[in-house]
C-alpha cells in the first residue's frame, strides 16, 4: 500500500491529544470533588459500569480517529485488474524470415491465424493495438475494441527487410502513453527504476518475433524504457530450428522484398549468410521479459503459438495496479467513531432507581377535650 499525501499522517496526532485531554479531565474532576456525608443513595442511583465499559467507547473513538487520519493521506492499494480494463499492444514481426516454411504454410500465415484467434477470444471491450516491425516499427492500428478493424489489419500484413525489436517496444510504449496519462512518452526522461509487482501499469506489450534485432535501438535498452514506465513486456519466440525454404505469397511481400522460393538466395532469404537471423534470439527475449516483469514463451509451431496467445489473458489479468481506497478508510473510521460515541451514550444513560420512602411517623395521641367551665351567674345549691 502507498500514500498519495503522506504528510497528512500528521493528523494522527489527534490520538495522543485525545489521551492527554482525557488525562486532564480526570485530574480536574479530582480537584472538584464534593464531599458528602453519605454516598449510599448516589451509588444506588447510578448504573453499575465495569472497567471495560468505561474503556471500550474511548478506544473505539480513538481507533476511528486514527483510521480517518490515515485516510486523509489518500492510501492506495494494489488490486488485480480485469483483462478488459487493460490495453494490450501486440507487436508482430513482419521481417523477411517470417516467410520460412518450417511452420506450415509459412511463419507469417501461422502467426496471422494465431493473432486472429487471440483477438477473437478476448473479452468484448478489451482494447488492442497492433504494431508491426521489420527494419522500422509502426503503429498499424491504434488501441481499439473494434475487432473487425484488427482482424482486417492482421490479414493485410506484408513482409519487409530487417528486424527492429527495440523500436517496436518503444513504439508500443508511445501508443500506450497516448491513452494512459500515467505513462510518459519515450521522449521524456524517466528514472530507470523498476517498481515492485504492485507498481506496474495495467497496460501490457506482447512482442512476437522469429529472429533477432538487426536495426535501430537495442531491445534491452528499449526494455529499460518500458520498465521505467512500469510496463510489462511479454515476448514470444516463434519458429523452429529446422532449415526450410522461405516462401511467401505475392500478397505477403511488400514492394522492397524479393525472394527465391528455394530458400537459397536473396539478400535476406535462405539459411546461409544472413539466414542466421531466422532463429529467435531467446537470450535477449528472455532478458527483455525479465527486466520488465513479463514472461518469455517459446512457440515452435502454429498450435503452440495459438496456445501461448490464448493463454496470455490469464497472465495479463494477474497484473495489479494502485487504486485509491480513501473512501473505505473514511467509512471504517466513521463507523468506529459512531460506535464509540453510541456505546458511551448507551452505557452512561440515566437509569431511574426507586429510592425507598422514609417510614411514616406515628400519629399524635388523641387528647380528650377539657370539660366546660362553670358560668359565673350560676347558683350552686347544696343540700343542708
Amino acid at each position: 500500500m502507498s500514500l498519495t499525501w503522506p504528510w497528512a499522517l500528521t493528523a494522527l496526532l489527534a490520538f495522543p491529544l485525545l489521551l492527554a485531554y482525557r488525562w486532564w479531565l480526570r485530574r480536574r474532576r479530582r480537584r472538584e470533588t464534593v464531599r458528602v456525608s453519605s454516598v449510599t443513595l448516589i451509588r444506588a442511583a447510578l448504573p453499575g459500569r465495569s472497567l471495560w465499559r468505561r474503556r471500550v467507547p474511548l478506544w473505539l473513538f480513538a481507533a476511528g480517529l486514527v483510521v480517518l487520519a490515515a485516510g486523509a493521506a489518500r492510501p492506495q492499494a494494489s488490486v488485480p485488474v480485469p483483462s478488459n480494463s487493460a490495453t494490450i499492444l501486440l507487436a508482430m514481426d513482419v521481417s523477411a524470415s517470417m516467410c520460412s516454411t518450417d511452420v506450415k504454410p509459412n511463419r507469417l500465415s501461422a502467426a496471422q491465424a494465431a493473432a486472429k484467434e487471440f483477438v477473437k477470444d478476448l473479452d468484448d471491450g478489451t482494447r488492442i493495438g497492433l504494431v508491426t516491425f521489420s527494419a522500422i516499427a509502426g503503429l498499424l492500428v491504434e488501441p481499439t475494441d473494434d475487432k473487425d478493424a484488427l482482424l482486417a489489419a492482421i490479414d493485410d500484413l506484408k513482409t519487409s527487410r530487417g528486424t527492429a525489436i527495440g523500436q517496436a517496444i518503444l513504439t508500443s510504449v508511445d501508443a500506450i502513453s497516448e491513452i494512459n496519462p500515467d505513462v510518459p512518452p519515450t521522449g521524456v526522461e524517466v528514472p530507470p527504476a523498476i517498481g515492485d509487482g504492485g507498481d506496474y501499469q495495467a497496460d501490457t506489450i506482447v512482442v512476437l518475433t522469429d529472429g533477432r534485432n538487426t536495426q535501430g535501438v537495442d531491445p534491452i535498452t528499449a526494455a529499460g524504457e518500458a520498465a521505467a514506465r512500469r510496463l510489462r513486456v511479454y515476448t514470444i519466440g516463434f519458429g523452429s530450428t529446422e532449415p526450410a525454404p522461405s516462401i511467401c505469397t505475392r500478397d505477403q511481400i511488400s514492394g522492397d522484398a524479393a525472394f527465391r522460393g528455394d530458400g537459397s538466395g536473396g539478400p535476406f532469404g535462405g539459411f546461409g549468410g544472413r539466414g542466421r537471423y531466422m532463429q529467435a534470439d531467446e537470450g535477449t527475449l528472455t532478458e527483455v521479459a525479465d527486466l520488465t516483469g513479463g514472461e518469455y514463451f517459446k512457440a515452435e509451431n502454429a498450435d503452440a503459438l495459438t496456445e501461448v496467445l490464448l493463454d496470455l489473458p490469464d497472465s495479463i489479468v494477474l497484473q495489479r495496479e494502485n487504486v485509491e481506497i480513501t473512501a473505505w478508510f473514511a467509512l471504517v473510521g466513521a463507523l468506529l467513531v459512531l460506535a464509540g460515541v453510541g456505546l458511551a451514550q448507551w452505557w452512561q444513560r440515566t437509569v431511574a432507581v426507586p429510592v425507598p420512602a422514609p417510614p411514616a411517623a406515628a400519629p399524635p395521641p388523641v387528647v380528650p377535650p377539657p370539660p366546660p367551665a362553670a358560668s359565673p351567674d350560676s347558683t350552686v345549691w347544696k343540700r343542708g
